[in-house]
């Protein structure tokens, strides 16, 4: 298997984005999600798996991988217990990988952007480095100490938000806002917007999961 899998699921899309991170990664494995599907087909780009409830791809797109190629095609009813971004997600965790890019799973609505968020628990859960991606952010999960190197990171922004319960003594170091045994809460902002003061800022705490996010402006 692939040691990347890249996700295109059905959400908001930028163009040159999106290609640059698949025709980056020359040996991923493509999971076309719903919508997602049609980016691929306009862009010639062949998937390796497509799954979702086809509420949103037009019924030719549909047809044209139902009939005229290989490509496993996972359909479910739209009336189900998952995303259709989760079952891919949970697809490629069992195909196996060590890297996964969820790509169209930000703008637009709020509920899908926080359900595909706490959905990075299934891959981090089993080791797998995933992270969602736009123009604008990328955003992991994180389990311990993190090293952000300056020049390196996604944006020169990077917030921090505990997935669940508090997380008990917290540490950043080498930022501009640095943290000492802090109790990281759900319940405030105060973690927003941080940046990198040093060569690297270093992100520390001994238990709990928290969301890293690595952001930037676009004017």
């Amino acid at each position: 298997m692939s040691k990347m899998i890249v996700i295109v699921s059905g959400g908001e899309l930028d163009e040159e984005h999106a290609l640059s991170v698949l025709k980056g990664e020359e040996s991923c494995y493509v999971i076309g999600v719903d919508r997602g599907v049609e980016f691929l087909y306009r862009h010639q780009i062949m998937p390796d798996y497509i799954v979702g409830d086809f509420d949103s791809v037009r019924q030719e797109i549909a047809d044209y991988y139902r009939k005229e190629t290989s490509v496993p095609v996972r359909e479910f009813n739209p009336v189900k217990d998952a995303s259709d971004t989760e079952i891919a997600i949970r697809l490629a965790v069992t195909l196996g990988c060590r890297q996964m890019a969820i790509l169209g799973a930000t703008g637009g609505r709020l509920d899908h952007l926080w359900a595909n968020v706490q959905c990075l628990s299934i891959p981090f859960r089993s080791g797998i480095d995933a992270r969602i991606l736009d123009r604008q952010n990328s955003i992991r999960l994180i389990g311990g100490r993190t090293v952000l190197k300056r020049g390196e990171t996604y944006g020169p922004y990077f917030s921090v938000f505990p997935l669940g319960g508090e997380v008990f003594r917290f540490n950043i170091s080498g930022a501009r806002y640095p943290l000492k045994n802090h109790v990281l809460t759900p319940y405030d902002s105060l973690c927003v917007s941080n940046q990198i003061k040093e060569d690297e800022a270093v992100i520390d705490f001994a238990d709990g999961v928290v969301v890293l996010m690595e952001t930037k402006d676009l004017y």
